[in-house]
């Protein structure tokens, strides 16, 4: 008897299981006709059968005979049918012709109802290979278009959906210009069928000018096609990146991201265990494993490397962050100097190639060339390591192509800082409009002291100044704006000491002594004899003057330069000076070996100084080799930072290579405790074991884009950052530690821990 009941259940499957209350038919036992999902070959084929060629071009479209409304009231059969569309998903199609018959899925956006039996809506292709249009127009209630249209209007706006259609000539004539930017194709579909595959929320309200918080990130995303682009721009970035590594003979190593607690330079995030009293670390940076591959016997390194530190949160940083990481051995830091400006002038000849850029509301955005799409990117015109340019290549004439960069400076630590006042500056700030920081007189002390008294408190300082140009030089709009600019100067996020304030005049021919009465004949006659330092001033010439020390640099940048800075920023955002758009690369090196500690966190020693940049970076030269024992603050260090646009992209070195050199600086100069030094036991050994000389480097990936797109935030290129609080509020993190995580990881707080009593 069951063997009956068994056969009877082989041969007449949908018959027995049909007969099942409230559960649907599986796929498997549904026959041709009861699927509702689209069948996309007239004639089913097995893999033997498949036709050759592309099949994507043989195969016969046939739409389904579905002929009903929709409903939304049962999310798990959406669920359930939107994966079974996908498994049926056609070959990708770049291009559409007239007539076709096409399957496509994507976005529906805002429809449009013209009248009741005519509405179309813009359609978000997934492949974003061109500018869709769909349109619904029915004339007989009982034909598949009234059904496909009642669905259309069925389906909330923003919704993901399957749409089967025929493509029509274009009628399109208003258009975004972003996609006019782009210059999409216009694609119009007739809608022969529509399936939606999930649902958007009616109460969430969508326009051009949405502004998403940050919970909303997610909405961003999709709703902001210049953050998508600029993400885009970025992983096509990343790629040139490592296809000019992997040229080089680069290999690629991921190290750990479960650290130690080392006293690197910055503060760390710790990891708790459940092992009482152990923790992992973040690492900063791959810096000691790095160097471990050096001594392990590799040539040449790199990867995308995530990092942490738990700095103080600014536009350009981020808690977690990323950059391209690189070691070179046997290497001198010209060597990777030479490596570095090989690759960013290479990038930047390949942007030119393939990107434009495009301003669209205000916003300057990268734009793919469209010539150049599909097309393989070649890198066979490298940039010279002499000249830091890539030769010239023949490319169309586009308008608004990506900028080629200027050839590379390199100037020192000391240059950078007398001349701009910044160890970074923007070479875009120089004449005509702001002329280089000078000091005032024969060794900057030229000036009556009386004049002196009334801007400083210091004793016997020195006067530096510069001369600044509006666009419009007449004097009283000079005055409107330098006014302005040094009222605000206190809510600023400047640091201007109070031993000294800025010395302001606005030249001006008609009045005594050219507006420079404050200085007395003798000041003004010195600013005079500085014609040799800036061309002769002219009417509405804004000069600026601030005291300082008399003492060597030291420090990021001075007062005056980063008054020098927010001046001609200040110009700009009013329109007063035109701003630039160019790139300029320099490369600054000579940087001090150790600098006072201040308020860095730096490596706990007991010197009063640390390391400016990490304690394994190796002095300049023989001099500076001799005056670690005698004087530690003159030792310039083998450091290099690449700079664009007054933003410091990354920097490297050259290391110590030698274990005892290394301890010698730990230990003696920086006067680290035993149990600090011995955090780093695991490098030393490995120098112990004979590592060879290397040298490397680390860009700041996040900043490079930021720079590339013109953006004020390393945020907007970013798919999930962090706030200025260092949080995620799209998913809530940190999280507050909950009492069951506390013991499981032995973290109490004092008001925790209860006394004990023997």
């Amino acid at each position: 008897m069951a063997r009956f009941l068994l056969i009877s259940l082989r041969n007449n499957p949908l018959r027995c299981i049909s007969r099942v209350q409230r559960r649907p038919l599986a796929r498997q036992c549904q026959s041709i006709f009861q699927l509702e999902h689209t069948r996309f070959i007239q004639k089913e084929a097995t893999h033997d059968e498949d036709i050759p060629g592309d099949s994507s071009q043989n195969k016969v479209l046939s739409f389904p005979d579905e002929m009903k409304k929709y409903t939304f009231e049962d999310p798990f059969q959406i669920f359930e049918e939107s994966c079974t569309l996908l498994k049926d998903q056609p070959p990708k199609r770049l291009e559409f012709e007239v007539g076709q018959d096409i399957v496509v899925y994507g976005y529906i956006g805002k429809r449009k109802d013209m009248r009741s039996n005519f509405s179309f809506c813009p359609f978000e292709h997934k492949d974003s290979k061109a500018d869709f249009q769909i349109v619904s127009q029915w004339d007989d209630p009982d034909s598949r278009q009234y059904f496909a249209h009642q669905n259309l209007k069925a389906i909330p706006s923003y919704s993901p959906v399957m749409v089967m259609g025929t493509v029509q000539e274009s009628k399109q004539t208003a258009t975004d210009p972003l996609v006019e930017a782009k210059g999409l194709s216009k694609v119009e579909l007739k809608l022969q069928y529509i399936r939606c595959l999930n649902t958007f929320p009616k109460d969430v309200a969508v326009s051009k000018d949405t502004v998403w918080p940050a919970k909303s990130r997610h909405m961003q995303l999709r709703f902001d096609p210049f953050l998508r682009d600029r993400l885009f721009f970025r992983t096509w970035v990343k790629r040139s990146l490592v296809h000019i590594l992997s040229t080089q003979e680069f290999l690629e190593i991921e190290t750990p991201i479960l650290f130690k607690s080392t006293p690197e330079g910055a503060r760390e995030f710790l990891v708790p265990t459940r092992r009482q009293g152990y923790a992992y670390a973040l690492p900063q940076s791959p810096q000691q494993y790095k160097q471990t591959l050096m001594a392990g016997g590799i040539q040449r390194y790199y990867q995308f490397a995530k990092c942490f530190r738990d700095e103080d949160h600014r536009a350009d940083r981020q808690p977690e962050f990323t950059q391209l990481d690189l070691e070179m051995a046997f290497a001198t830091g010209r060597e990777v100097m030479d490596l570095l400006t090989m690759m960013v002038t290479t990038l930047f000849t390949r942007l030119h190639r393939h990107w434009k850029i495009v301003e669209i509301n205000g916003i300057r955005h990268p734009v793919r060339i469209k010539e150049m799409v599909g097309k393989r990117d070649s890198l066979e015109t490298p940039a010279s390591p002499e000249t830091g340019l890539a030769d010239e290549i023949n490319t169309p004439e586009i308008s608004n192509r990506f900028p080629r960069p200027k050839p590379m400076t390199i100037m020192t630590y000391e240059d950078a800082m007398g001349r701009y006042g910044s160890d970074k500056p923007d070479l875009r700030i120089e004449l005509p409009w702001a002329s280089n920081i000078y000091q005032i007189g024969e060794n900057g002390k030229g000036l009556p002291s009386r004049f002196t008294q009334m801007i400083s408190d210091l004793q016997d300082p020195v006067v530096e100044g510069f001369r600044f140009r509006l666009y419009d030089s007449r004097p009283s709009e000079s005055v409107k704006f330098i006014r302005e600019f040094m009222d605000n100067l206190p809510n600023t996020t400047l640091k201007i000491g109070p031993e000294s304030v800025p010395g302001v005049f606005v030249y001006d021919s008609s009045k005594p002594l050219y507006g420079l009465s404050a200085l007395g004949h003798d000041g003004a006659e010195v600013l005079n004899d500085m014609e040799d330092s800036w061309p002769q001033c002219e009417d509405g010439d804004i000069i600026i003057m601030h005291a300082r020390n008399d003492e060597p640099l030291s420090g990021g940048s001075t007062e005056l330069g980063r008054i020098r800075t927010a001046l001609y920023w200040a110009a700009v955002k009013q329109g007063l000076i035109p701003e630039n758009h160019e790139f300029k690369l320099l490369w600054v090196h000579g940087f001090p070996l150790f600098s006072p500690t201040g308020d860095e966190v730096g490596q706990g020693g007991t010197a009063g100084i640390c390391s400016t940049h990490h304690p394994f970076t190796a002095p300049l030269n023989d001099e500076d080799f001799k005056n670690l024992k005698t004087d530690p603050l003159k030792v310039r260090a083998d450091h290099y930072d690449l700079v664009i646009n007054g933003v410091e992209i990354g920097g490297g070195s050259r290391r110590i290579h030698v274990a005892e050199v290394q301890e010698y600086v730990m230990r003696d100069i920086l006067k680290m405790t035993d149990e600090g030094v011995s955090q780093f036991s695991h490098l030393i050994d490995a120098l112990r074991s004979g590592c060879p000389p290397h040298a490397g480097f680390a860009i700041g990936f996040d900043r490079l884009i930021s720079v590339l797109l013109d953006v004020p935030s390393v945020r907007d290129v970013i798919a999930f950052p962090k706030t200025n609080r260092g949080e995620d509020l799209l998913v809530g993190s940190p999280a507050k530690v909950t009492p069951e995580q506390k013991k499981t990881y032995h973290i109490f707080e004092e008001s925790d821990i209860k006394p004990t009593t023997e």
